[in-house]
């Protein structure tokens, strides 16, 4: 066989092996046929061969499939990937709060393929950082229904116990993206809630129990995430407002360290000091990190988020003052 013969049906496989993998409900070999241009005998030809390579192909009532459970894909890194790629391990050991196995896993299996020793090394030790902690088999369990729900696009029942009631609430949801806070170690499921008839906010650690439910649904394609996402200060896509903070001289330079979100603006002051200026969803995520800094911040705007500053400063006043 020739070589170009040889790298067509290695790129006629890969497409294969992806749209099956994409498409939990399967194709029929026609279907195949026609996404690839060739007849139908040359796709039972691939099928075997993804086969005969490891991919754990699945055939049922005349269709072709993916065991997604099963399914291990091949990445290649070069040296500054990798070193991307452990910074991201870095970081996910410090969110994770507790032992998520998948995670484990998958960081195993990352520093097993590692060419460089020292790397592979550390990304070893970030998986142990995390298979150290306490695991919820709840959690996990809700997390893995969770991300078939959004796989294969099935509407899910949930127990949802809100920070604001005291009992966990019936739902059905459509998730439509999984993400994770910037500034917590918590998750979240961007989804639309049937009961409400609208998109909603769910934190994943809140769900008491999960029901996969037979029928799927759509996400609609003007629907992006990144764009719903785009103003909040974590995960909460409220109506925008825009926030003023006066830092002092003692903490400039480190707000300017930063790029805090992506609509800012800073001013630096006669004083030393700066002013940093955001347009973001709401003032709810924001008000702990602007806690965060003490005296070394006061809030010009909005006046909302001001009179909360203010009056949980006073708070702690009153409590130290008390235990003085």
């Amino acid at each position: 066989m020739d070589e170009s013969r040889t790298q067509s049906k290695a790129a006629r496989l890969r497409r294969i092996e992806h749209k099956l993998y994409n498409t939990p409900h399967g194709l029929g070999a026609v279907e195949l046929a026609n996404y690839c241009g060739v007849d139908r005998r040359t796709i039972y030809r691939d099928i075997e061969a993804l086969d005969a390579m490891g991919v754990p192909v699945w055939q049922l009532d005349g269709k072709f499939g993916i065991e997604r459970d099963g399914y291990q894909s091949t990445v290649r890194l070069n040296l500054n990937e990798t070193v991307a790629l452990y910074f991201a391990a870095r970081l996910l050991a410090h969110h994770s709060d507790e032992n998520n196995p998948h995670v484990v896993g998958a960081l195993d299996k990352i520093a097993a393929s590692l060419p460089d020793a020292t790397l592979s090394e550390h990304m070893s030790r970030a998986a142990d950082v995390i298979r150290a902690k306490p695991m919820r088999s709840n959690y996990v369990q809700t997390v893995e229904t969770l991300t078939r729900a959004w796989a294969d696009r099935r509407a899910l029942e949930i127990h949802y116990w809100a920070a604001d009631r005291d009992k966990p609430q019936l739902r059905v949801i459509e998730p439509y993206f999984l993400e994770v806070s910037r500034f917590e170690p918590a998750s979240y499921v961007l989804a639309h809630d049937r009961l409400r008839n609208a998109l909603r906010t769910f934190k994943v650690e809140r769900i008491q129990r999960t029901e996969l439910l037979p029928e799927h649904y759509t996400i609609p394609p003007d629907f992006d995430p990144y764009t719903w996402l785009q103003s909040s200060w974590g995960i909460m896509a409220e109506e925008e407002v825009e926030v003023r903070l006066r830092f002092s001289p003692l903490v400039t330079r480190r707000v300017q360290e930063s790029v805090w979100h992506h609509s800012q603006r800073l001013e630096l002051q006669p004083d030393g000091g700066c002013v940093l200026s955001m347009c973001v969803g709401g003032i709810r995520e924001i008000r702990n990190w602007v806690l965060s800094w003490g005296a070394d911040v006061e809030v010009l705007a909005p006046a909302e988020l001001r009179a909360q500053i203010a009056a949980e400063s006073e708070r702690m006043r009153v409590n130290y003052r008390a235990n003085s």
